[in-house]
């Protein structure tokens, strides 16, 4: 007969002794065994007695820091996962502890439901990784990267639903797995990740990896496209609705928060959302507390936040157009997707998956990739990525015929298609430029046209187009009044007062 397992184990850190013990008193309630230290000392005393199932352990204690400790723990590669408990409104120490490998952050004065939770799924996370968490029923299973696949009765254990998660990131060139390593890496802890890459480069697929990696993997996984929605809807949407508080509310509404409790809520396009929103959002994530519009009450929300955009959000934090302490907020882990034309060796591999699923939503047989179209398209220029890849190929097969996919005229947009041979020409000698008889007036031409094409380029932000200009404000202002260049009366330019 199997011995029962010996309940989780736990370090509590902290200096003060009233607040190690109501920390004590909850755990144990919980069913946990518990022992304490009041300093960094005594804590390394007994972490190298004792294997335990999670740290918790205070920023700032007697003889040093809480951060010391959890970097200490990683060098010497513990086990054991550390919830670390932050000062109100010190976002600066939470962002570097999660950067650090702490697997959850906590803040005073902590709300104890919260810390029952978090404590919670550092343990099952960390006895999972160990091996030592038996796969839970309810753990879902993401679409099957394989077109045609036979789905089983028996849903995977979390790890194989990861697995597959991984699969759908087809491809094996240096740069996919360097992001597939990277999202191992980050999905075990609750820090927030930043996926940045440009259109159709799969940043939801990243995004719904790191959940199946974690340990929210039997948790919803809601995505939202923060473009998509009328912005006075976003509230309502978000954070929920109480019956009565707009016109039409005509029954309470959860929020996208409340639909990803105890999971992850992906943030798509995270650069679109207005100003007002963003200090919402920002709110919502440090304090992990929401209230639905219309309500008196907050409510206690326990989701990860993953993000995905194709802007340079620095540049928007620069020009005035993203909020600074958000983006520090989202960017705590950042995941970069590489774009197809920098990983053209997956391109065979995408293209068979590809095909085989076109195939199968549209009830025919997979054909085969013939070598002259594999080269066409490795030398097409493929700026829309993966999603342009796909309607490429949605495209020539619908319009092919017989066993084997070709690209011919008939078929394929001409960009696509290389010049016929009598087409082809040598490019005219450029003809030789005339010197300008007015030298001034010539470079005054084209410092306006530079200057004109950065300014459109950057929405005429003139604090953005002079940083890209390597200019100061001032340097900017000057050029423009002198070549009598009119900024339009209306754009982002929250940097760039009148």
């Amino acid at each position: 007969m199997t011995a029962p397992a010996s309940p989780p184990l736990i370090l509590v850190i902290d200096d003060e002794p009233d607040l190690r013990t109501l920390y004590e008193l909850t755990l144990l309630r919980e069913g946990y065994r518990v022992e304490a230290a009041g300093t960094l000392a005594e804590a390394w005393q007994m972490l190298e007695k004792t294997r335990y199932d999670a740290v918790i352990t205070d920023m700032r204690l007697p003889d040093g820091l809480g951060m010391e400790l959890l970097k200490d723990m990683n060098v010497r590669q513990r086990r054991e996962r550390c919830i670390v408990i932050t000062a109100y409104g010190s976002a600066e120490n939470a962002v570097e502890a999660l950067k650090s490998g702490a697997f959850d952050y906590l803040t005073k004065p902590v709300d104890l439901k919260q810390f029952r939770t978090v404590v919670a799924s550092a343990i099952h996370d960390g006895r999972s990784l160990a091996g030592g968490a038996a796969p839970r029923e309810s753990a879902r299973r993401p679409p099957s990267p394989t077109a045609g696949a036979a789905v089983p009765d028996v849903r995977p254990d979390l790890e194989a639903v990861g697995v597959e998660a991984l699969a759908r990131l087809v491809g094996e060139s240096d740069a996919l797995r360097s992001v597939k390593h990277r999202i191992n890496k980050v999905a075990r802890s609750m820090a927030p990740v930043l996926v940045r890459g440009e259109s159709g480069t799969g940043k939801e697929l990243v995004a719904l990896a790191i959940h199946a990696c974690s340990h929210r993997a039997d948790g919803p996984f809601v995505a939202v496209n923060c473009g998509a929605i009328p912005e006075n809807l976003l509230e309502a949407e978000f954070f929920g609705a109480r019956k009565g508080s707009y016109t039409g509310s005509t029954h309470d509404r959860q929020g996208y928060f409340h639909a990803a409790q105890g999971g992850t809520l992906f943030l798509d396009e995270v650069g679109d959302l207005p100003l007002a929103m963003q200090s919402k959002l920002l709110r919502s994530i440090q304090e992990r507390r929401i209230r639905s519009l219309g309500s008196t009450q907050e409510d206690v929300v326990d989701v990860r936040i993953v993000s995905a955009t194709h802007k340079d959000l620095a540049a928007e934090v620069h020009a005035g157009c993203f909020r600074q302490d958000l983006y520090y907020r989202l960017n705590v882990i950042e995941i970069v997707v590489p774009p197809l034309r920098e990983r053209r060796d997956d391109l065979p591999a995408l293209c068979t998956a590809l095909l085989a699923r076109i195939a199968f939503e549209s009830g025919t047989s997979a054909p085969e990739m013939s070598a002259d179209a594999l080269r066409l398209l490795e030398s097409h220029p493929l700026k829309g990525n993966v999603r342009e890849l796909e309607n490429l190929l949605h495209r020539a097969l619908a319009l092919s015929t017989g066993g084997a996919l070709h690209f011919d005229a008939l078929d394929m947009p001409q960009g696509l298609l290389p010049a016929a041979p009598q087409d082809r020409e040598l490019p005219a000698p450029a003809a030789e430029e005339p010197i300008p008889a007015d030298l001034q007036a010539w470079l005054d031409a084209q410092e306006r046209t530079l200057i004109t094409r950065t300014l459109n380029d950057t929405g005429f932000n003139r604090t953005a187009a002079a940083a890209r200009l390597g200019l100061n404000l001032r340097q900017m202002r000057y050029r423009m009044a002198r070549l009598a260049i009119v900024a339009p009366s209306s754009g982002c330019d929250a940097d760039d007062p009148a």
